[in-house]
Formats: C-alpha cells, structure tokens, sequence
C-alpha cells in the first residue's frame, strides 16, 4: 500500500480548497506585513516622541500625528473576523468530500473519510494561523493608537487652558 500524504496535498486536493487556502495565506501575509509595518512605525515614535509647540494647532496635529498609527488596522480587524469563518467554509467543503467519498465508494472506512476530514483540519488551521496574530496585533496596536490620541487630547486641553 503507497502513501500519498504530503502537507502541501491537504491545500491543493480541488479547486475551492486551492482558492480558500490562497485566500488565507495572502490575508496572514498581508496581516504580518502590517504588523512589521506597525512594530516599525511604534519602535521609531519611542526613540524620537513629537515636540509640541504652544503655538501649534493642535487638532491639525493630532489628526496628522495619529493617521499612520490607525492606518490599516481596519485590515488586521477584518482578517481576525473573518479568516475563521472562511477556514469554517474549507471544514465544510472537506466534509462534504469525505461524505461525497463515502457515497461513491459505499464504504465509510477510514481510507476513504481521511482526505477530506485532513482538507477541513487543514483549512481550519490556515483560518486560525491567520486570524489570530491579527487579532492580537490589532487589539495592542489599536490600545496604543487610543492611548497617543488620549494624551495628545491631554495636551490640547492642557494648552488651550493656559491661554
């Protein structure tokens, strides 16, 4: 009996498999390009803070100041909603393959219920693998954008309260 298993089989055995698994791969790359992106962005605020002038408009300022910070966090909270659901959708598509199966070869031996149960774990790992750093990254970058914007606010009031 030969064995055919390989990793890369459980995200290329159809068409919507190949398609979910694409999806989900580009969602987690993006993702991590955001959040090297965002660590890069933080990394250099902290070494060089903003100097603010009393003369400075403070409203223009903090909404320049604070556009990089919540750009794009959009994205990372999409990709944390709804990267499950469309690993949840290559679950069902695998399972339906392995009902399918069952149904062609009137048999519900594991040999024929494997593959596609290994297609619906693979998928449902690839929506988690996506959805959880994404998750994460944006909770801790959207705190820390709130947390700039709050005490830039304390600034401006600050400010205002001493003219």
């Amino acid at each position: 009996m030969e064995n055919n298993f390989s990793i890369l089989s459980l995200f290329t055995s159809d068409w919507m498999t190949i398609f979910v698994s694409v999806v989900l791969v580009g969602f987690s790359v993006a993702s991590w390009a955001i959040i090297v992106e965002k660590i890069r962005l933080w990394r250099a605020f902290r070494r060089t803070p903003v100097k603010v002038k009393p003369s400075d408009n403070m409203d223009t300022i903090a909404d320049k100041l604070i556009r990089p910070y919540d750009k794009n966090l959009w994205f990372l909270s999409m990709v944390a909603y709804i990267s499950p659901f469309i690993g949840l959708f290559g679950t069902v598509w695998g399972v339906m393959d392995s009902f399918a199966a069952i149904g062609v070869n009137q048999s519900v031996s594991i040999g024929v219920i494997a593959p596609g149960l290994a297609v619906a774990l693979g998928t449902t790992a690839l929506g988690l693998i996506a959805a959880v750093p994404a998750a994460i990254a944006h909770q801790v970058f959207a705190k820390k954008s709130d947390e700039l914007y709050d005490r830039l606010n304390e600034v401006r009031c600050e400010l205002k309260c001493k003219q």
